[in-house]
């Protein structure tokens, strides 16, 4: 049987062909195939890297303008969120102070009261008044007790329609009638020119002692009575004094004062003429 040349082509094909998958599915073509192929897949890979870089390149000014906008979002939020952290944190502050203060205004429930806010410092570096932003308008008057959440605070000295000043108990010329704790020592509790407290008029057999509490007595008129002034810290007792000397902490931290209550419904009564000896100078 003779076959032409042209269907001898076909089958040497077809037998090559079929030779080839046989060979390919025993996977004896795997070697030559990874061979032929690693060529190819460098070159693509090679131009993948150069598209990646390309492409990077190009859009890299529009990537930076966006980060640069999206940066100075976030800085805003973040600015906005710490003022309002600050905003809530003075709130807070607010409230637990006008907390104490209804505290101490139940706690003497005999009083009226009038909040004023500290607008105004003694600008010495000893602090001895502070003016509020209550006056005359709103019912004060000269003489009317100060007090705050800890305590006693002073009294006014002077008034305008809008606002006041009051003089601390730290001040020179401030003396206040006092009792002594548990022991009901009276004393005079007086000021001094580097704004420390100490007792006066203390008897020598009167057994005071540190941590002692130091209220207001009520005698002089000028304060009511039982509203806490300070604690005693220290005592001295010379044999050749007439007195005990004692050293007293205040209460109040009068630098950090921010609102205060001014009892509105105690008169203070002036009693110095009723002490002076007769026949002393009017």
């Amino acid at each position: 049987m003779k076959f032409s040349p042209r269907t001898l082509r076909a089958l040497v094909i077809a037998l090559v062909v079929v030779g080839l998958l046989a060979l390919s599915l025993g996977g004896y073509l795997t070697p030559l195939t990874r061979l032929s192929t690693q060529p190819v897949l460098a070159v693509q890979a090679w131009l993948a890297r150069a598209y990646a870089g390309i492409r990077a390149y190009l859009n890299a000014p529009k990537d930076v303008n966006t980060l640069r906008a999206e940066n100075q979002q976030l800085k805003a939020e973040v600015s906005r969120l710490q003022t309002e952290v600050v905003t809530l944190q003075q709130q807070l502050a607010e409230a637990e102070l006008l907390s104490a203060l209804l505290d101490f205004a139940r706690a003497h429930p005999q009083n009226e009261y009038k909040a004023a806010q500290v607008i105004g410092r003694d600008p010495s570096p000893f602090l001895h008044y502070i003016i509020i932003n209550r006056g005359s308008d709103d019912g004060l008057r000269v003489g009317m007790p100060v007090v705050s959440a800890e305590g006693l605070v002073g009294h006014i000295t002077a008034v305008i329609p809008n606002a006041a000043r009051v003089q601390l108990i730290t001040d020179t010329d401030s003396a206040v009638d006092v009792v002594v704790q548990p022991t009901h020592t009276n004393a005079v509790l007086v000021g001094s020119l580097t704004g420390e407290l100490s007792l006066d008029m203390v008897a020598l057999d009167a057994k005071i002692k540190p941590g002692d509490l130091v209220l207001t007595s009520g005698l002089g008129g000028r304060y009511p009575p039982n509203i806490l002034a300070g604690q005693v810290v220290s005592v001295r007792k010379l044999s050749y004094a007439l007195f005990q000397e004692a050293a007293v902490q205040p209460v109040v931290d009068f630098r950090r004062l921010q609102i205060v209550l001014v009892i509105v419904n105690f008169r203070p009564v002036d009693v110095t003429p009723l002490t002076r000896p007769q026949g002393g100078t009017p």
